[in-house]
């Protein structure tokens, strides 16, 4: 199923929703993290702050919901945002990196596999990744699973 399809159906039930669609999927093992977010061990993530401006994409914003794709670019379900925090990367905490629900959970973790990504990303654009650089840290909820 696409994104508008899958939208469509969720409209019906919640038709506050409007007509425009956020679709994605992660950066990273898209298909891997999309099942995580269904079995509700995923319910946070987090981006670069500054990737959003070389994008000249807006930051989320709490109450927007998006359409989240595997890698195939098929929607898996819709989540609603519902905490978006703007820190250091330094100072991203445990508990974020445990609602990421990636690897061990662990912040160790985390951090070595996000800064080794932001690391790429940033330099794919002609920037530096700091420990100080700035992470869109998200938490949301499936609204919408297609399963």
């Amino acid at each position: 199923m696409n994104a508008q399809e899958l939208w469509n159906k969720y409209k019906k039930i919640n038709p506050s929703i409007g007509d425009d669609i956020d679709a994605w999927q992660f950066g990273a093992e898209a298909d891997l993290l999309a099942k995580l977010v269904l079995e509700g061990t995923k319910t946070a993530t987090a981006s670069a702050y500054d990737l959003y401006a070389v994008d000249n994409d807006p930051l989320p914003e709490v109450g927007s919901y998006d359409v989240i794709l595997d890698g195939q670019e098929q929607a898996v379900c819709i989540i609603k945002i519902i905490k978006v925090s703007i820190v250091p990367f330094k100072d991203v905490s445990a508990e974020h990196a445990w609602k990421e629900g990636e690897g061990d959970k662990s912040l160790d973790y985390w951090r070595d596999v996000h800064q080794k990504f932001f690391t790429q990303c940033f330099d794919e654009c002609d920037l530096t990744f700091t420990t100080d650089s700035r992470i869109v840290l998200e938490e949301f909820q499936v609204v919408y699973p297609t399963v």
